[in-house]
């Protein structure tokens, strides 16, 4: 029988032909815990009396959330990981020394293999499917269970194939294609589906847009996203040094699909998810109809804080100011981006128009710190999620866009069109 892509990487991985709606034991190739959900799959692998990891080479801890600790109880939750690190001799450790989002700093490291099976207890974990991995996040326990046993238990999800036709315009990237997905098939659209991203459109992405596709298939309520290898993810694979050898897999002509949506890219403008759901999708035309003023505008994180993000809101702010009555943070996602930014100018760019770059940290995307909402303010923000309370205070508005989106409005004060300027 024909299968997608996501079903022979599971029938690989058992040793036997699989299809969706199957319950099967699958191998793990890597496991990603964070300074957050880790400290609970370890209290688990502990009361469970295991001794060993059954792969320490395929179980990555990637310190990002509040790192450096923001208090006394992040420093406390952050010692069990280092602890156990220390313990166990962990060869995939990354903290302070060597830090970025994990899901900018696992791919970046060559930790994640297409062909893989990968999870990780954060549910941006299906990231990773734009190398032609399956990849999906979990909870803390399931972690547990794969760091005890090396393997997990999956239902093989169904796919829904998305075609994405046409070249997109200019300042349309990966961000705007998904937020343009979820607008049309809703934030349960794709529950425990696997969201195939295909058709010539893709061609025109790069990697760092592909990532930022597949970051956010988890907001459509899928398993996971995935994209097929091409020349393009191998000219991003030669550049970093794999774990090991590749497994590429392609959906068969004829696979089973459960729905197959059609995208015209050319015909798309850049969108902007109004609060509070990723759903929320609207034109930026419509934005500026809107004339919706902001106090802050935030770029970066696992879905939009790499180099290509912040080449593109570099070129935009380059001698101009951000607004008066407006905040701009930055955030590379690595420690590596950020080199590569300081050494092409770009942060005597950012600084010079009056932002504010951190270091690598999921702090200001989930509401932590390095960059909290007060009562009533509005974000334009390049991150993932827009629900309610998710950046700060609860009254507090966050609007999901592009990196471009987001410079250009940062100098304005308020949401604009960046082909406008």
């Amino acid at each position: 029988m024909k299968q997608t892509i996501t079903e022979k990487i599971f029938s690989e991985h058992v040793g036997k032909e699989v299809f969706a709606g199957q319950i099967v034991e699958s191998n793990i190739d890597m496991v990603i815990g964070n300074d957050i959900t880790t400290p609970i799959s370890i209290k688990a692998f502990k009361e469970s009396g295991a001794k060993k990891l059954a792969n320490p080479k395929g179980f990555a801890i990637v310190m990002d959330h509040y790192i450096p600790a923001k208090d006394i109880m992040s420093a406390n939750q952050a010692k069990i990981s280092r602890d156990f690190a220390y313990e166990h001799d962990l060869p995939n450790f990354f903290d302070e020394k060597d830090m970025g989002i994990e899901h900018a700093l696992i791919p970046e490291k060559g930790l994640v293999v297409p062909g893989d099976v990968i999870i990780g207890a954060d549910s941006h974990t299906c990231t990773h499917g734009a190398i032609g991995a399956f990849s999906t996040g979990m909870g803390s326990t399931d972690l547990a269970y794969a760091m005890i046993t090396g393997k997990n238990w999956f239902k093989v999800p169904s796919t829904i194939k998305v075609e994405f036709i046409g070249k997109p315009a200019e300042h349309i990237y990966g961000k705007d294609l998904i937020l343009e997905v979820i607008r049309q098939i809703g934030v349960d659209g794709a529950l425990y589906k696997a969201l195939e991203f295909t058709g010539d459109g893709i061609g025109y992405l790069d990697m760092d847009s592909r990532f930022s596709l597949c970051n956010m298939a988890i907001e459509a309520g899928g398993k996971s996203g995935i994209i097929a290898v091409d020349d393009i993810t191998r000219e991003f694979l030669s550049k970093v040094n794999l774990r090991s050898e590749p497994k590429i897999h392609y959906s068969d002509d004829g696979a089973n699909y459960e729905k197959i949506l059609r995208i015209d890219v050319s015909k798309l403008e850049p969108v902007i998810a109004y609060p509070f759901l990723p759903s929320n999708g609207k034109s930026v035309s419509q934005a500026v109809k809107d004339d919706i003023k902001i106090d802050q505008a935030f770029i970066g994180s696992c879905t939009n804080g790499r180099l290509s993000d912040l080449r593109i809101a570099a070129k935009i702010l380059k001698g101009k100011k951000v607004a008066k009555h407006t905040r701009l943070i930055i955030t590379p996602a690595t420690q590596k981006i950020a080199l590569a930014a300081q050494k092409e100018g770009l942060m005597d760019i950012f600084v010079e128009a009056g932002a504010v770059v951190s270091n690598p940290t999921c702090g200001a995307c989930l509401g932590g710190y390095m960059g909290i909402l007060g009562a009533g303010e509005r974000c334009i923000s390049t991150t993932n999620r827009n629900f309610v309370g998710r950046m700060g205070d609860r009254t507090s508005e966050v609007y999901l866009a592009n990196s471009a989106v987001a410079a250009a409005s940062a100098i304005a004060g308020k949401i604009v069109d960046p082909r406008n300027l």
